[in-house]
């Protein structure tokens, strides 16, 4: 017996612990997978490689403006044109002859005048929505190794129950999206950002709703946008195009309002 006992303690101390450290990694590993597993999910609702691989969309629709959770006056129609990464046309009014054009980081109005950089405000409020699209969480922060994954468990949004992710970018950014527990498709995005001016926190929320299949593409028809819980605009799409065969200047900011002039 005494000669055993030497032997066996040698195999117990051979086995590494299992301390609180290394079982937290393994928690958050777990989560992590999880967190991914979901947003996989949630693509393929979206319509799987042919969303991820989506060249561009055309989308017109209705908005409503509110101020203070209340509605302006009527509606205005607009035609809303996006490729992917960063290259954004929103023609607007009936004759569709006023362009807001967002390519790159830069923001332009294009009207029958010609051109005019867009209010750095307005420029940014866009860029920010932008940056922090479910595209941008999927197509970006998803590829970075560095990017922190967390499953935050169910929880309700408008009366369904959903799967609740959180990625967090090596810059310390986060973007939340909550997808139905059923369906898999996006129900909410969050983002928060700080007001450089007043230091208070604002968080910018987008619901998605009425969900139809379009060209194999599962696309909302109701979107709604929110700061800070209250409501500033709801948009009603009426119809939608996706990858469609755009002429190469039709991103030119000069090209377009030189054509506009001519209107």
């Amino acid at each position: 017996m005494r000669k055993f006992l030497p032997a066996a303690l040698a195999v117990i101390l051979a086995v590494p612990a299992v301390g609180p450290s290394q079982s937290g990694t393994q928690d958050a590993q777990k989560n992590a997978e999880k967190a991914r597993a979901a947003l996989n999910a949630m693509v393929q609702a979206l319509g799987g490689d042919l969303w991820l691989n989506q060249k561009n969309y055309m989308r017109r629709g209705q908005v409503a403006a509110f101020f203070h959770g209340n509605p302006d006056l009527g509606t205005t129609e607009t035609f809303e044109y996006h490729a992917w990464p960063d290259d954004d046309r929103i023609e607007v009014t009936k004759h569709r002859d006023v362009d807001e054009m967002f390519i790159g980081r830069e923001g332009w109005e294009v009207t029958y005048r010609g051109k005019r950089q867009l209010p750095k405000d307005q420029v940014d409020d866009f860029l920010r929505r932008r940056d922090h699209s479910i595209e941008t969480a999927v197509k970006l922060w998803l590829k970075e190794p560095d990017t922190i994954l967390i499953y935050e468990g169910q929880h309700m949004a408008e009366n369904y129950l959903a799967d609740q992710v959180t990625l967090i970018s090596p810059q310390n950014d986060s973007i939340t999206i909550l997808m139905d527990a059923q369906t898999h498709l996006p129900l909410q995005s969050s983002f928060q950002w700080r007001d450089p001016t007043y230091h208070d926190k604002n968080t910018e929320t987008e619901e998605f709703a009425d969900y139809h299949l379009i060209d194999g593409f599962e696309t909302p028809f109701s979107i709604t946008r929110l700061k800070n819980g209250e409501m500033e605009r709801q948009y009603y799409v009426t119809q939608i195009r996706y990858n469609l065969d755009l002429p190469p200047d039709f991103w030119n900011v000069d090209l377009v309002a030189q054509k506009t002039k001519g209107k």
